[in-house]
């Protein structure tokens, strides 16, 4: 799926992109810069999540629908599909959907022409083969079948949760199959489990962070005045595919900095330039989320002074993250730091929130935004990103994923230095 930096920083025809980036690379690996070809490839690290992590998610889901009250959840394909069972599964026009009970093992609903795929994804799930695959033909009406698989397991009536990235064309059809069923929301289910990481996702996560802030320094090393901001990014996507994963970067330079998802126009970096990278990779599912912002050559004394306002509020974010404290109290944390320096007030010039969940989707649940009441607990995962962003002259922001401990939080990464040397020494 194209998300929305994506869709601004593609040139030309839309493709998925990181098969864009992906073609990019394989076009211009022989010409990358030298600091990006010396970069080695880590795909060896990657431990891919078992099968018997994958069981206990699945009886933490059932645990949770106990607590809420559901007596089953479906899920379409997606990030959560693939958290539960590690299938991965394009959704079309045509229904497909896991349906994980309460009590006993999941169902599937697929296209009769589908099956047996289907069940060669299933081998690897919580109930592998074991699973019942219910089939339609392209003439018979799917949604029957999943009131019959619910009907199969003793459930007749009850209350059925939908996970949030179901299609609403496939949710309005299951809705008038089981009518006698109450459609909710399975979030309290799917984010209550993949919210606090397991210390084989978070190694994950700490291999994704690692291999975009190797990518990032090797492109900061590269950069010279002269050089476009789509160059930066085919470099950065080399980068990646030369460290064995997918991933991408925006480039944005000078006044588009202060843009937070940047321009598609063409830029073009100068001597005194400032520059924000942004985005990550992919690592067995688990994603990256890294921003930087430097200039190339002398910063002025306006640039360094909003650099440091935003890593110390960045810092203040840190901080603040612990165990107990709600989501909304780090964002505040972070944004009374750029108020109390006079850019303020609200989200006059920090227009956004300051973090956001990270797993198997670079966006998840939950979010660090003001108002928002939830606990952190340990082993949850987070964006850390302020900025501040004059319209007209340049923007800054820093980002790093933070992993909240026991007591306290940590950084995957370190700390940018400075906007003329955003790298520590390696």
């Amino acid at each position: 799926m194209i998300n929305r930096r994506q869709f601004v920083c593609a040139p030309g025809l839309l493709l998925p992109a990181l098969a864009t980036h992906s073609l990019i690379a394989d076009a211009q690996s022989s010409s990358l810069p030298p600091a990006l070809m010396k970069l080695p490839n880590r795909r060896s690290e990657a431990q891919p999540i078992s099968l018997t992590e994958r069981e206990r998610r699945y009886e933490r889901a059932q645990q949770k629908m106990q607590g809420s009250g559901l007596d089953a959840i479906v899920l379409a394909g997606g990030s959560s599909l693939v958290y539960f069972t590690g299938i991965h599964w394009w959704n079309s026009e045509r229904l497909f959907v896991c349906v994980l009970p309460r009590n006993g093992a999941p169902f599937y609903v697929a296209p009769a022409f589908e099956e047996e795929r289907a069940r060669d994804l299933m081998q690897n799930a919580p109930g592998g083969k074991f699973s019942r695959v219910y089939t339609w033909q392209e003439n018979e009406n799917p949604y029957a079948l999943v009131a019959k698989g619910l009907n199969d397991i003793g459930l007749r009536s009850g209350k059925l949760g939908v996970e949030e990235r179901v299609p609403f064309v496939f949710a309005d059809g299951i809705r008038t199959a089981v009518s006698a069923f109450t459609l909710e929301s399975a979030t309290p289910v799917t984010a209550g489990c993949r919210a606090v990481k397991s210390a084989a996702e978070l190694a994950l996560m700490q291999l994704a962070n690692d291999v975009t802030l190797s990518v990032y320094r090797a492109a900061w090393e590269s950069i010279t005045a002269g050089v476009t901001n789509r160059q930066v990014t085919s470099w950065i996507a080399g980068g990646y595919e030369r460290s064995g994963f997918p991933g991408e970067a925006s480039c944005q330079v000078d006044a588009y900095s202060a843009l937070p998802h940047g321009s598609p126009d063409p830029q073009t970096i100068r001597e005194g330039s400032v520059v924000l990278l942004d985005d990550g990779c992919i690592v067995q599912g688990y994603q990256s989320d890294i921003s930087r912002t430097f200039v190339v050559g002398k910063a002025t004394d306006r640039m360094k002074q909003v650099f440091d306002v935003v890593h110390r509020a960045q810092s203040a974010a840190l901080a603040a993250a612990r165990p107990g404290v709600p989501c909304g109290a780090v964002d505040t944390a972070a944004r009374k730091v750029i108020t109390d320096a006079g850019f303020g007030p609200g989200y006059a010039h920090f227009t956004h929130r300051v973090g956001h969940g990270i797993g198997l989707d670079m966006h998840e649940w939950p979010y660090l935004v003001q108002g928002n009441p939830l606990p952190l607990h340990a082993n949850m995962t987070f964006s850390d990103e302020p900025g501040i962003y004059l319209r007209g002259e340049f923007g800054v922001r820093l980002e790093d994923d933070m992993h909240v401990t026991d007591d306290g939080a940590r950084l995957f990464t370190p700390q940018s230095s400075s906007i003329e040397m955003p790298f520590a020494p390696a």
